[in-house]
């Protein structure tokens, strides 16, 4: 994060990279005699999410488009969730995209990208990545996306997520904003294995002291030979990029693991 913005929000310099772990979104039309009292019914299944289902980003995204373009059909959204939540890998933002995305298709509304890439950002920093789908530079709130040439493929990925959960307000909340002396998006052009101690997450400093056990997650994974690790995003979830499968279990016990090939 490089600084605060009047508005509460916070301007950021980093890299996304999409991953094969990824929650299923499914929509049917509801009929005449479907049992809701509401446009767009929601059922989440898999990893249990809190709160209300009609404040989900699946939900507000419906909403959000049809008050431009309305239209008559009742959706039923099924979503199955994957991705951990609150571990700062954008599971709940990509399942706003992927509803935009969706609707736009099913209703035929005709965003074009630029246009549904502008309204996702309006319900969350992360979504318009998504839209996008591909590796991207971002800056401003996570909105302002520059397409990079970045290849992982043939490193495999271990995601580890502690039952740690940390809130990205409170995240935002404790960080330093400063300007790094070498921009992310150049340092991603180096071998992967030169990242290490130059691709740093801001994140890291505050929410390692507050919850130690997630730093020592990084570490672990060092030690187990990743070639680069960090934190994702505001976290809890750490990953690390490795040139063979690791047994992640055997080391992390109960806690979320995955480990997938890029």
């Amino acid at each position: 994060m490089v600084e605060r913005r009047p508005d509460g929000y916070h301007n950021l310099e980093t890299v996304f990279y999409p991953v094969p772990l990824c929650d299923a979104l499914e929509l049917n039309v509801m009929d005449a005699d479907f049992p809701s009292a509401t446009d767009c019914d929601l059922k989440v299944t898999g990893i249990s999410v809190e709160g209300d289902e009609q404040r989900n980003l699946v939900v507000r995204a419906y909403h959000l488009l049809k008050a431009e373009r309305p239209w008559t059909a009742r959706i039923h959204a099924h979503l199955h969730k994957a991705i951990p939540t609150q571990a700062g890998m954008g599971g709940g933002s990509s399942d706003c995209a992927s509803m935009m995305m969706m609707l736009n298709k099913m209703c035929r509304m005709d965003f074009t990208q630029e246009e549904l890439i502008e309204r996702a950002a309006r319900l969350g920093a992360d979504c318009p990545f998504f839209i996008l789908g591909q590796p991207a530079y971002a800056e401003g709130i996570g909105e302002k996306l520059e397409p990079i040439d970045l290849s992982l493929q043939g490193y495999y990925l271990a995601i580890v997520r502690p039952d740690i959960p940390v809130s990205t307000k409170e995240a935002f909340a404790m960080i330093t904003p400063k300007k790094p002396e070498v921009n992310c998006r150049d340092i991603v052009q180096l071998p992967v294995e030169q990242w290490r101690g130059l691709l740093v997450n801001d994140f890291e400093q505050s929410v390692f002291a507050q919850y130690p056990a997630i730093g020592q997650i990084k570490e672990q994974l060092y030690e187990m030979g990743a070639v680069y690790s960090a934190m994702s995003g505001s976290g809890s979830a750490v990953f690390g990029l490795f040139r063979y499968m690791v047994d992640l279990k055997g080391t992390f016990g109960e806690m979320f693991t995955t480990m997938l090939r890029l």
